[in-house]
């Protein structure tokens, strides 16, 4: 199914509209989400629909337009609270709340409050939680983005992916990165463990014993890690672990994944990989796209199952908690499963670019207008 430019015009209009229910809204931009190249899977979890439901809608489109995403029954009674303020309160959920407010952010009970003042219309905090809830919005929380700028990101990306889902028969491939400035922090008391009914209780305050740096290489088809470990973050120490990783495979060809980070590119570093005759190949991820190395999921495994919330009475007592995670990570390790495709991350990357793009030149126009006002 392709959209039309009459089309896309006609369900951002819904979509962004009081003329229609919540439900006819996402079911809009659910199509337009499919327009745009986003996978069922991922519009499912977007829209908070089922999968069926994705489909649902996206045939009820194609089949009849418009008038298939709405509903032949309307279940319940009359609205107590007009279209135009529900829509009045979705459009003011999407912005940032006037600055006289004071806030960072909308609570239900702030909106409740602005909608009763500005309109002379009470709405209760519940009613704006359920209107929230109905459209998927929850503007408590905020998440984090980058947006790579970096000029040969798609080469980068078909290259890395390349890597992920076809690596070279007979040759390693290995995802490489550094956990830098982990710290040994030691509770001022001790613990209070876990009991029934209640949760294990640390003390708010600590004591710094050190940092470490863990550098890491994970081969992407067993999942196995070779760690080294560090008390500084330069070239040296990726160099010990590079040495490390060519040891574990004696004779074969090793595809490294790896940021742009100095180290990896410093002059010392150009020149021992030179010494290694073609064996040992660099593959760098996109700047700013470091989400594309997987050792970064590991990362993210041990920050959380034994970093965050542990308690170290030394640099050296954090190691060997450190390298007692690995051993037992190696034991029984199994690989990432990586499935996007590069063209895939290449058209969703285009879609928030072109969003992108398009909210500066809004914040643009903006400027000029108010600064002519």
């Amino acid at each position: 199914m392709t959209l039309s430019a009459r089309d896309r015009t006609e369900l951002q209009a819904v979509v962004g509209s009081g003329s229609y229910d919540g439900s006819v809204s996402s079911r809009a931009q659910i199509v337009l989400w499919h327009d745009e190249g986003y996978r069922k899977t991922e519009i499912a979890t977007m829209s908070g629909a089922s999968r069926p439901t994705v489909d649902k809608w996206l045939v009820r489109y194609e089949r009849f337009g418009l008038e298939g995403l709405v509903s032949k029954n309307s279940p319940g009674g009359p609205r107590q609270i007009s279209d135009e303020v529900r829509a009045k309160v979705l459009a003011l959920t999407r912005t940032t709340p006037p600055s006289a407010l004071g806030i960072s952010h909308w609570s239900s009970t702030e909106m409740a409050r602005y909608i009763k003042k500005t309109e002379g219309v009470y709405v209760s905090q519940t009613w704006v939680s359920r209107l929230w809830r109905e459209n998927h919005l929850k503007p408590w929380q905020q998440g984090t983005f980058k947006i790579s700028r970096d000029p040969h990101f798609e080469d980068k990306v078909r290259d890395v992916v390349g890597l992920y889902l076809d690596p070279p028969e007979g040759e390693v491939v290995v995802s490489v990165d550094a956990k830098s400035g982990i710290q040994a922090l030691d509770r001022t008391q001790p613990l209070l463990p876990i009991d029934f009914g209640k949760t294990q209780k640390r003390t708010f305050d600590y004591v710094r014993m050190g940092t470490t740096d863990l550098y890491a290489a994970m081969d992407v088809r067993t999942g196995k890690v070779i760690a080294s470990l560090s008390r500084t973050h330069a070239t040296p120490d990726f160099l010990r672990l590079m040495k490390k990783v060519v040891a574990a495979y004696p004779g074969e060809k090793v595809h490294v994944v790896l940021d742009n980070a100095s180290v990896h590119l410093s002059g010392d570093t150009e020149e021992w990989l030179a010494k290694q005759g073609g064996e040992v190949v660099f593959h760098f991820t996109p700047t700013g796209a470091s989400w594309m190395n997987q050792i970064e999921i590991w990362n993210g495994v041990i920050a959380r199952k034994l970093i965050r919330c542990g308690t170290f009475r030394s640099v050296k007592a954090l190691d060997r908690e450190i390298e007692a995670f690995v051993k037992h990570w190696n034991s029984d390790c199994k690989p990432f499963k990586w499935t996007a495709t590069a063209e895939e991350i290449i058209n969703k990357v285009r879609v928030i670019t072109a969003r992108m793009d398009a909210l500066l030149r809004a914040t643009e126009i903006d400027d000029v207008a108010r600064q002519a006002a």
